[in-house]
């Protein structure tokens, strides 16, 4: 394969996607997903494919996110060498701030090529596999908890173990109902853990947290507000669960500003929320220099970005907590792949193809698309 390709074409697509059912989070609900595809084609015939799935109570919205990509990115773009992506990254974060999910759509895209260009897998491109197989959490978020009781029954029958219930969008009660209920069912076969998505007031958040305590979550997720992290370092030091940092680092400049409070125990990883794989990579090691362990955490997400976040955990060894790519096969009505994202026995397999190893189906992702945009040079 030649080294010489230059970028001839790209497209934007929103996407709209029924769920199965309503998830409620201390931030708000979601009722359909939304996310932006990005297709990058090459004269060389060779196409990627990204996926930016922003929350707009959380990171942005998808619309901002196509402008970036279609106002601010495509002038450097078309014509550019799509193997240079370390450099075309550091162009899109010069060109506009925020929209951290667009470059991350753009750096998937771009090692999309790389990969297929030169017959490796994504996670070959980053260091190299660590772990093939990634234990799957699923998020525990239905209002209707019969229901919720129903799904998490098939999918210990179908090998996961890991549950976070999502929290604060009801009464305490509610709350710690569940978690009763759920260690009652399933004893300490299943690895239970909390996410209140800035859901709490920081002056009732550590009486609530130790109501939890005694059901063992493996951690209590971003608790309070993003910028309330002095609120998470009191949390943090007041309780003996761990705190997990979410919302309140994005990037590697928020993980030592977290580490310097002492305000975490935990971070969530993401690549939207980073504005890619590499970015995701530098938060990791930052925390790891201070002890602070990683989840892999993901936006709601078709099976491209679940892709590309496998290969992320796929490339740090010390990823102990599992991740949560269950949207795809578990949330979703219908995904977009043109085969099932790979979860086996309750773990994500990561794909080991050229590039992302996973494919979109056009047809479905016609099916969904709501607004669409091409460029070429």
């Amino acid at each position: 394969m030649t080294r010489q390709m230059t970028i001839t074409n790209i497209t934007t697509r929103i996407l709209e996607l029924p769920v199965q059912a309503v998830h409620s989070h201390g931030s708000g609900d979601i009722t359909v997903v939304k996310t932006l595809i990005l297709q990058i084609d090459t004269d060389a015939g060779i196409t990627g494919f990204g996926e930016a799935s922003p929350w707009s109570v959380f990171t942005g919205t998808a619309e901002a996110n196509v402008a970036a990509i279609n106002v601010y990115y495509t002038p450097f773009l078309l014509g550019a060498d799509p193997l240079r992506a370390e450099h075309l990254l550091f162009l899109a974060e010069k060109e506009v701030v925020h929209c951290s999910e667009a470059r991350a759509a753009l750096e998937t895209a771009l090692l999309d090529i790389k990969g297929k260009a030169f017959n490796c897998s994504l996670s070959d491109l980053i260091g190299g596999a660590c772990h093939e197989q990634i234990p799957l959490s699923f998020s525990v978020a239905n209002p209707n908890f019969d229901e919720d009781l129903e799904t998490v029954a098939d999918l210990v029958s179908q090998g996961v173990r890991i549950f976070k219930l999502k929290t604060g969008f009801a009464e305490h009660t509610f709350d710690v109902m569940r978690l009763e209920r759920l260690r009652k069912i399933y004893g300490n076969d299943v690895d239970l853990r909390v996410d209140y998505n800035q859901g709490m007031q920081p002056f009732e958040s550590i009486p609530r947290i130790r109501d939890l305590e005694p059901f063992s979550p493996t951690f209590v997720e971003q608790p309070v507000l993003a910028a309330e992290r002095e609120a998470m370092a009191e949390i943090t030091r007041a309780t003996d669960c761990p705190i997990m940092a979410d919302e309140s680092v994005f990037n590697a400049r928020d993980a030592v500003t977290m580490i310097g409070l002492r305000g975490a125990n935990i971070f969530s990883l993401k690549i939207m929320k980073a504005g890619g794989i590499r970015r995701a990579q530098e938060v990791a090691a930052t925390g790891r220099a201070a002890g602070i362990a990683c989840y892999g955490g993901c936006m709601f997400e078709t099976g491209i970005a679940h892709a590309a976040g496998a290969h992320l955990m796929n490339s740090i060894p010390y990823l102990t907590l599992g991740c949560e790519f269950y949207m795809a096969n578990f949330y979703l009505e219908e995904d977009i792949l043109d085969r099932p994202f790979p979860v086996k026995d309750g773990k994500v397999v990561v794909p080991t193809g050229p590039g992302l190893g996973v494919e979109p189906d056009m047809d479905k992702i016609e099916k969904y698309t709501t607004s669409q945009s091409q460029w070429s040079v």
